[in-house]
């Protein structure tokens, strides 16, 4: 089939055995859709007795991945393997240096060494593609590549994670608390033994370093994501938040500002009633705001089998059908140097818990420190009961807006205040664009 895109696939995981079966089950469909057959040359992964369910009967079966990318018969090379470093950047470079197309799930890969692979595919006219790399089955790349080209890119949010979406849904639904709750995920295959990535807010800050270059035409810029996870919020926060008309979300936030493109991973408390409080279980969501369309919400399953294997023909697809565009819209050459302004700088109103020892004149004491550390109160509950083991209650003020730098203040005074047990608990409250 001199006609026939020839692929090869490094990585059989659920994703790479997805890919394999939609190739084999709708070959005929993709070979007119695409104007010429997709076909399976090779491919490559660490075990080759494993059962993956699929047949590879007449495809070539190569135990070093990088034999893909010296291969006289392949023209696209599908890398699945996953990880910034190692065997899979050395195949992806090897593969582009060697003209041939790549399209990728690699969301690590892509967020560290997105704007040099970008250069080295743009030199030789071959497409870097990774639409599964991002938001799973969501067509976000897509969109911001295509769809949305006739918009200036004011802010994008997105629900990026299905693991840390999953568990505070089930802590809002259940009112338990994070630990709990996180064992369960683990035990569905929601969450790794190691959870880190994930509740850490890693994986969500790698997909928004990409959507932030898409979007603003800048180098990818991993580096400059501020990042936070979710492993400090307990069910007293849900459910504190939702008595003030919140959900509590991790969000992914790459916003213009004055000072240059803000990039933020947190947990944020998200107005109920808009598209993405609504977002519940292991779905992810991006909300893209454009001068022209305005606010534009995708949602989607952001992983697994079926999702993620989806994504991945889709830029197959494309290539076949001879789409070749920057990887990032903006030539590499032309993206920009993204310019860095500081977290401090960063406005928003803050929820701030804390442990207050009960007794009178409390209350009081704590309130006056805020004042002096010019924080504006515009809500407080406090929840009645005997309290902690150490007789403390949970306190909680909802501020005007304020910046970074003084809620950091006011933070570090209290956790010195003789009425206050730790450190404060600080949620940002994210309202205005989500309206």
């Amino acid at each position: 089939m001199s006609n026939s895109l020839r692929i090869g696939i490094a990585g059989l995981g659920t994703v790479g055995a997805g890919v394999v079966k939609i190739l084999a089950e709708r070959s005929a469909y993709l070979a007119a859709a695409c104007g010429r057959p997709l076909e399976l040359v090779a491919v490559s992964a660490r075990d080759k007795t494993k059962d993956r369910g699929i047949d590879l009967s007449g495809v070539r079966w190569e135990d070093d991945p990088m034999a893909l990318a010296s291969a006289g018969d392949i023209d696209l090379v599908v890398e699945l393997i996953g990880g910034s470093e190692g065997i899979a950047r050395e195949l992806v470079e090897a593969s582009l240096k060697a003209g041939k197309h790549v399209a990728t799930a690699n969301k690590a890969l892509v967020a560290h060494h997105g704007t040099a692979l970008a250069q080295a595919a743009e030199g030789k006219g071959v497409a870097l593609n990774y639409e599964a790399a991002v938001a799973g089955g969501i067509p976000i790349v897509k969109t911001m590549r295509e769809a949305l080209a006739g918009n200036e890119i004011r802010s994008i949010h997105g629900i990026l994670n299905g693991t840390c979406n999953y568990i505070l849904t089930e802590m809002e639904t259940t009112g338990r608390d994070f630990a709990d709750v996180l064992k369960d995920a683990q035990d569905l295959g929601y969450a790794e033994a190691d959870p880190t990535f994930d509740v850490g807010g890693i994986d969500a800050a790698h997909k928004l370093a990409i959507l932030a270059s898409l979007a603003f035409g800048t180098e990818v810029d991993f580096d400059n994501v501020h990042i936070e996870g979710i492993e400090k919020i307990s069910a007293t926060d849900i459910a504190f938040a939702k008595d003030f008309g919140f959900k509590v979300k991790l969000l992914a936030i790459a916003e213009k500002s004055d000072a240059g493109i803000v990039q933020r991973v947190h947990p944020a408390l998200v107005p109920e009633g808009t598209p993405l409080a609504a977002v519940s279980g292991v779905y992810n969501a991006v909300a893209v705001d454009g001068d022209r369309v305005g606010h534009l919400v995708l949602e989607g399953r952001g992983a697994g089998e079926g999702p993620t294997a989806s994504a991945v023909l889709s830029d197959i697809a494309d290539i076949a059908r001879g789409l070749i565009v920057p990887p990032f819209i903006v030539p590499a050459t032309k993206l920009k140097a993204p310019a860095r302004p500081l977290m401090e700088a960063h406005k928003s109103s803050f929820y701030l818990r804390l442990r207050a020892v009960d007794r009178a004149g409390s209350m009081a004491a704590i309130t006056r420190a805020l004042a002096e550390a010019s924080i504006s109160i515009e809500r407080i509950v406090q929840r009645g009961g005997k309290g902690d083991d150490s007789g403390r209650l949970p306190v909680v003020f909802v501020t005007h807006e304020t910046d970074e730098s003084t809620m950091a203040r006011a933070r570090t005074l209290l956790a010195q205040h003789e009425d206050v047990a730790g450190t404060p608990l600080m949620i940002r409250i994210e309202d205005g664009e989500l309206r």
